[in-house]
């Protein structure tokens, strides 16, 4: 199971992710589950979703244009690395940052490395699903020495 970091200290995630199964997504949407969907499913349910329980993940192929209109009513936006050598994921955060202002919950989920968070950090995330492997108390100190975020609204442990 991974360790979540939010706000430089470990926490619990109370959002329950969908990956592909659906089954019964509206009566969770209805039943008020913050739930985390994937792009698609996310899209093709956004009229009926209550923005602020429902989240949204990106792979790093996923159009993030397609995200933009609704962005400032999702309160969490996680993108998955399937791979620690993959950058992708980096773009992604620093253009909902600093080019669409987006301000809410921005989490690293997947593939993420003790080795990566300052950089991470520095590209705009604000929360980190470690990998399993990953030892929560390594991670926080990697996260101290006063990084700052450049984006108002962001604090850095």
């Amino acid at each position: 199971m991974s360790t979540l970091i939010r706000h430089g200290t470990v926490a619990d995630d109370d959002w329950q992710w969908i990956e592909g199964d659906v089954t019964q997504l509206v009566e969770r949407m209805e039943a008020g589950e913050r739930l985390v969907l994937p792009l698609a499913v996310w899209l093709a349910h956004r009229l009926r979703r209550d923005p602020p329980r429902v989240g949204v993940w990106l792979g790093p192929d996923d159009p993030l244009a397609a995200l933009l209109p609704w962005l400032a009513d999702i309160p969490l936006v996680a993108i998955r690395f399937p791979l620690f050598t993959d950058g992708r994921g980096y773009s992604l955060a620093r253009l909902l940052r600093c080019r669409h202002g987006y301000t809410g919950e921005l989490r690293a989920v997947g593939d993420v490395l003790v080795d990566q968070l300052a950089v991470m950090a520095q590209c705009g995330f604000d929360s980190f699903s470690l990998r399993a492997d990953q030892p929560p108390a390594v991670a926080l100190a990697a996260l101290v020495g006063g990084l700052r975020s450049p984006w108002p609204g962001i604090a850095m442990p």
